[in-house]
């Protein structure tokens, strides 16, 4: 019974705060804080108490063993092909509960004080849970239709959040191209479900997980050429996950999220939609574990991934751009764990990464809040003795995601690292290197973040200054509990998920089979593999305080002097501008066309208004005989009365 009210609880408080949305406070300014305290309570209480069971159901399930499947009923049936809905509550789902719920339950804690002159606050929080729902339907899948429907949800109530100010024409845009962007990786995920049910004739994870082992020499036919059919199924869905999760190629959307009001940036870009990808694969574990070209494609993109965004990140403006870069080459770390079969070591950098990164952009949110809503960096800085406990909290943040010890990410990263190089493979090694790069760089520019927005003169308009001011208790208070969580969470999680007790923490909700032992060697790598990313991160923040404190000339000289590179960067890579010639123009000039002289011309101009215009035009030659003198009538009446008679005649004779 708690684990249903675990699930069902956020889309309970998301109906009835939907419903508070269209009562009609008649411009009664008491009656709408009435109003929207209802929403916010309504939302809140039940994501706590799902946290709180989150907390219960993982010591339960996790730490004492107690897998449980629930099943709720049958949910579709079409001849042999039968569909449950069950709630599959294993120690990996239990890991992604825990994130889910904690992480979200502060995020509506902290809208309460973020969102809280808004004039839409019930919508809002409304759309916080369902979105909230739709990613505990998804990790909670136990078959991979349940799943889409999860990974559909999310795709959806994302679109309704990132567009919540649908007044902004960008918000509107970025809304759009999440959307859009998503359904390209959806259309592989959708194919790859066909694959597996062609394979297995099941989708039911307890069936296809069973005879995977049977299937792992099987072919599949494609295109006329016969192909590994596991490589095939998997590649499919990973194509999925690329689109969920920003990864290369697929990223795109995500950096223009950050449209969206920030604690929406912090739910979808922290702990929930933008790790479904990462959840996926480990679920899958047992049909990527057959197939090596899959799981080295996972591991290219994975660390292309985390040396691509961490180096848009360091040169981007936007607060929250910088961290939404940062989120994208964090999801690249975990992808090539996963793509060295170190799922675990995965799914641990989720979790740490879950708490760390929700802490930066809602203690982002509360920079935006003291600034008077100002995003841009070049337009702060020397403000930390104005917001002390913000500034306190972001420190904290920044080094759990660079990697310092004691802090969450140094255990997390460090471990998944020491894989990539244990691997011993050369994918392996590229994305250790790869990882090593991206960790100098996310030291680099997360100290950029901090000196800029805290340190030196003030850049900021004397106005704004003025009102500059520590965020209330309802927004401090989700950043403390999430501060803990980056500060103790990798070590109270490391001897579980990543240590010496993994096997039986994890159980059988991951397979890694014989032969693919990364993480066990990982423990035994050389001594500079273990201090690298330690002695890089420290690096990388001396560097950013010789460019930003101590020599602020000095990035403005670089980027005068390698101009062409600054830009190629700066414009993330120019893979906007590539879409947009390759993909964006030609469709809307094939639109165009087909709109004009397809329909336009042939459809309408032969159809309807072809027939309406010779109509017309028969009527207006008729109108003309219609002169109004007795005389041409008469002259009408005499050559109809010769014609009547010539066919008389003629016919007659």
């Amino acid at each position: 019974m708690s684990i249903k009210l675990l699930v069902f609880l956020p889309l309970i408080g998301a109906v009835l705060a939907g419903m508070l949305a269209f009562v009609d406070d008649r411009g009664d300014k008491v009656r709408k804080a009435k109003i929207f305290r209802m929403a916010q309570w309504l939302t809140c209480g039940p994501l706590v108490i799902s946290a709180v069971l989150a907390v219960i159901t993982f010591n339960d399930v996790a730490m004492n063993g107690n897998a449980v499947t629930i099943h709720l009923f049958d949910w579709f049936t079409s001849g042999d092909f039968k569909v449950d809905w069950a709630l599959r509550v294993d120690s990996l789902t239990a890991v992604m509960m825990i994130v889910v719920t904690v992480v979200s339950a502060m995020v509506h804690i902290y809208s309460v004080g973020y969102m809280d002159h808004d004039p839409n606050v019930p919508r809002f929080m409304s759309y916080l849970s369902l979105f909230t729902f739709f990613m505990l339907m998804l990790i909670t899948a136990d078959n991979l239709v349940q799943m889409f429907f999860g990974w559909e949800g999310v795709g959806l109530a994302s679109y309704l959040l990132i567009g919540f100010w649908y007044n902004k024409p960008s918000a509107n845009a970025a809304a759009i191209k999440a959307f859009v962007v998503n359904r390209v990786g959806d259309f592989g995920f959708a194919l790859g479900i066909f694959t597996v049910f062609m394979m297995f004739d099941s989708i039911s994870f307890d069936v296809i997980f069973a005879a995977a082992p049977g299937m792992a020499d099987k072919t599949i036919n494609v295109f006329g050429a016969e192909f590994h059919a596991m490589t095939v199924a998997c590649l499919l869905l990973f194509v999925g996950a690329m689109g969920k999760s920003a990864q290369l190629g697929l990223h795109t959307w995500l950096p223009d999220a950050m449209e969206g009001p920030t604690p929406v940036s912090a739910l979808i870009h922290a702990a929930t939609m933008v790790t479904a990808g990462v959840f996926m694969v480990a679920r899958l574990s047992p049909l990527f574990e057959y197939s090596e070209t899959a799981l080295m494609v996972v591991t290219i993109v994975g660390g292309s991934t985390a040396i691509f965004a961490a180096t848009v990140g360091c040169l981007q403006n936007d607060i929250k751009r910088v961290i939404a870069y940062s989120t994208c080459s964090q999801l690249g770390y975990m992808f090539f764990a996963a793509g060295v079969s170190a799922y675990s070591a995965g799914i641990f950098h989720l979790m740490t990464h879950g708490f760390f990164k929700a802490l930066l952009f809602l203690g982002a949110g509360s920079v935006i809040h003291a600034m008077s809503d100002e995003q841009d960096m070049r337009k702060m800085g020397g403000i930390w003795k104005m917001i002390p406990v913000t500034y306190a909290l972001m420190w904290i943040g920044s080094l759990a995601l660079a990697g310092i010890w004691p802090f969450a990410g140094f255990y997390s990263k460090d471990i998944i690292l020491e894989a990539a190089w244990a691997a011993g493979t050369g994918v392996g090694h590229y994305a250790f290197w790869m990882g090593i790069i991206a960790a100098f760089l996310t030291a680099f520019y997360s100290w950029r973040v901090i000196i800029m927005t805290f340190h030196g003169e003030s850049r900021a308009d004397e106005r704004v200054l003025a009102h500059v001011h520590e965020s209330p208790k309802v927004m401090l208070v989700p950043l403390m509990v999430l501060a803990a969580g980056a500060l103790f969470a990798g070590y109270i999680g490391y001897e579980s998920f990543v240590g010496h007790n993994t096997a039986e923490f994890w159980g059988a909700s991951i397979l890694v089979l014989d032969g693919h032992d990364a993480l066990e060697a990982a423990h035994h790598v050389p001594a500079w593999v273990k201090y690298l990313p330690l002695v890089v991160g420290v690096g990388g923040i001396a560097l950013a305080y010789v460019f930003y404190m101590f020599a602020p000339n000095l990035p403005g000289m670089l980027a005068e002097r390698m101009q062409p590179v600054y830009q190629f960067v700066y414009n993330k890579w120019y893979f906007d501008e590539l879409y947009d010639k390759i993909f964006v123009r030609p469709v809307f000039y094939l639109g165009r066309n087909l709109w004009k002289s397809g329909d336009g011309a042939v459809i309408d101009g032969v159809g309807p208004d072809g027939i309406a215009a010779a109509t017309i035009g028969i009527a207006k030659r008729m109108a003309r005989m219609q002169s109004g003198y007795v005389y041409h009538y008469a002259f009408s009446m005499l050559g109809g009365v010769v014609v009547l008679v010539t066919i008389y005649v003629l016919v007659g004779g």
